[in-house]
């Protein structure tokens, strides 16, 4: 069966963070690696996700088995460039339906650990306009990455998932207020200043922190945001020097390797007296080296420490989820009717076209036989009159099969699927 859709990924349920990091993309790579993608022969189109929580692929294919296994074998390509264990206990598959319904709720961040948060959506913006960059989206993953954002975009308006500042930002300073029982007198070191980072230090100012120093990569970045929120800018060369001055640190950075090793802690808690340090570390990779949490008095908490607070959350929303899986299903059922059309007008072509030639055929062999000696008037008679047996015999199967894809996918998809065998149509 032509035009399917296929995902095959892993996220924060099925794999920990070590293994996720492990087939994650770099944005800078991405444009390549979305060149291989489509190089497979099942791959007709392809949009790669990448986020902290979930790495996935999501192709139209024509062969869905085929395509499961290259995909697989794509991202464990992409893990041999690291260090990490097997995939194959950590790997999900979804395919047609399900796989509509799977790209519905991670665009409504139903599937996300923190219930009703807003940034996965950007992300699948992000990634989508990637692909389109590269080539490899068609008409079948743009309906469906169109439909996905409109389907989050219902869920938003007409249910309460998303009350409320969640996010994980919001998270992590959850987690923060945990372990600290006032801020105003605490120093916050945040690395990164992107939308995360952004969001981050609002929401830590929100809750009283008043020291906080703002390091990234690109340095105008981190005055940019120490501007807005009234904090030091750090260089990033330079900030090792200042950690001493932190009580908390979050890594939020887009970085490949660890920008804080256990080493450079340990002289640090040298320097601080052995006073306690926290790290919280939600980058897309791991920004703390974890063996950092060997040491004493310090204590580090990486993005799947952070489902017990997340958890929480989830209990507050389950009613509100609850109504959002009813439209995401409602969705679902809709995008696979215009799915089944796919293959519905290509097919009723098809045997119009088919039917038409055997007319066409018997026609010219009467006309050149028994029935030459027509004339001009009886031989349009003919005309019509064939024309009309085969409109008559067309009907039937032409009207069942649009009759049948609305009222049950399953049932069209093999109506098409008997057409195409019963009258020859594969090679139409």
């Amino acid at each position: 069966m032509q035009n399917q859709i296929v995902i095959v990924g892993l996220n924060h349920r099925s794999a920990p963070i070590e293994v996720r990091e492990s087939v994650a993309f770099e944005n800078s790579y991405v444009q390549d690696a979305l060149a291989r993608l489509r190089g497979y022969p099942s791959i007709h189109e392809g949009v790669i996700l990448s986020t902290c929580n979930r790495v996935e692929v999501v192709a139209a294919a024509g062969n869905g088995q085929s395509a499961f296994d290259e995909i697989t074998g794509f991202l464990a390509e992409q893990k041999a460039q690291r260090h990490a264990g097997p995939l194959d206990d950590h790997i999900y598959t979804y395919q047609g339906a399900d796989a509509v319904r799977h790209l519905f709720r991670v665009a409504a961040s139903l599937d996300s650990m923190v219930i009703g948060e807003p940034q996965i959506l950007g992300q699948l913006k992000q990634y989508y306009d990637a692909a389109q960059q590269a080539g490899t989206v068609g008409a079948i993953l743009h309906r469906l990455f169109h439909r996905s954002f409109s389907v989050a975009k219902r869920v938003r308006s007409e249910t309460g998932i998303g009350s409320g500042a969640v996010s994980m930002s919001s998270i992590a300073v959850d987690l923060a207020r945990r372990i600290f029982d006032r801020f105003d007198d605490k120093s916050v070191m945040l690395i990164g200043a992107g939308k995360m980072g952004d969001l981050l230090a609002r929401h830590l100012q929100s809750h009283g922190v008043q020291t906080l120093m703002v390091t990234n990569r690109t340095f105008e970045r981190a005055v940019a945001l120490a501007e807005r929120i009234r904090g030091n800018p750090i260089r990033f060369d330079d900030f090792p020097r200042y950690l001493k001055m932190a009580d908390l640190v979050i890594g939020c950075a887009g970085v490949a390797d660890f920008v804080i090793d256990a080493a450079t802690v340990e002289k640090v808690l040298r320097e601080r007296k052995q006073k306690a340090m926290f790290f919280i570390d939600i980058g897309d990779r791991r920004n703390f080296d974890p063996k950092i949490n060997d040491l004493d008095n310090v204590y580090l908490y990486n993005i799947d420490d952070l489902k017990s607070v997340a958890d929480d959350n989830l209990q507050e929303r389950s009613n509100e989820a609850e109504k959002a899986e009813k439209i995401v299903l409602e969705e679902v059922r809709s995008f696979i009717r215009w799915m089944g059309t796919l293959e519905q007008v290509p097919t009723i072509t098809a045997l119009r076209q088919r039917f038409e030639e055997i007319r066409l055929r018997e026609i010219e062999k009467s006309l050149g036989g028994g029935l030459k000696e027509l004339s001009e008037a009886q031989r349009a008679a003919l005309q019509d009159m064939t024309t009309a047996m085969v409109n008559k015999m067309l009907h039937g199967p032409i009207s069942n099969l649009k009759k049948s894809s609305p009222k049950d996918d399953e049932d069209g998809t093999l109506y098409v699927a008997a057409l195409k065998k019963l009258f020859n149509l594969e090679d139409k």
